[in-house]
């Protein structure tokens, strides 16, 4: 029985941060995202593409004055939340709380099979990790 390949990511979840540059090092160094591109000069960050190496990945930019008053980008930095699947989160979890992630919930079991976690990065993002990867598609 032929097992339909999963398709490529098409949904990019997108955040805005105060300091977008160090928001990137700590989501690469506590998470282990990888940098795929970074466009901008100096402190701004116009647009980047952060990578979770099982598949899928993350945008974001730097928050500017003119966010407020634009509907397409009007999201405060430190209001995303996301929900990342990993096979290791109690390694996970070590890693992320050692690199200054804050906890909200610690590791554990979920009556749904999960094991996971919840921690907070420094601009006051939530991020989830746990091994729970959603119910099958429906063929």
């Amino acid at each position: 029985m032929d097992t339909p390949a999963t398709p490529e990511p098409q949904v990019w979840p997108s955040l805005r941060a105060r300091d977008a540059r160090a928001l990137i090092r700590f989501l690469v160094d506590a998470f282990g995202f990888e940098e795929t591109v970074v466009y901008g000069a100096g402190s701004q960050v116009d647009h980047a593409q952060l990578s979770w190496p099982p598949g899928g990945g993350i945008m974001l930019g730097s928050a500017r004055p003119d966010d407020v008053s634009n509907e397409v980008s009007a999201m405060a930095p430190g209001t995303f939340g996301a929900y990342v699947v990993t096979d290791e989160p109690d390694t996970l979890y070590a890693r992320a709380t050692a690199a200054g992630a804050g906890t909200i919930r610690e590791p554990c079991d979920t009556d749904y099979g999960s094991r996971e976690f919840a921690v907070r990065d420094p601009e006051g993002n939530h991020w989830s990790f746990g091994t729970y990867r959603g119910e099958p598609r429906k063929a």
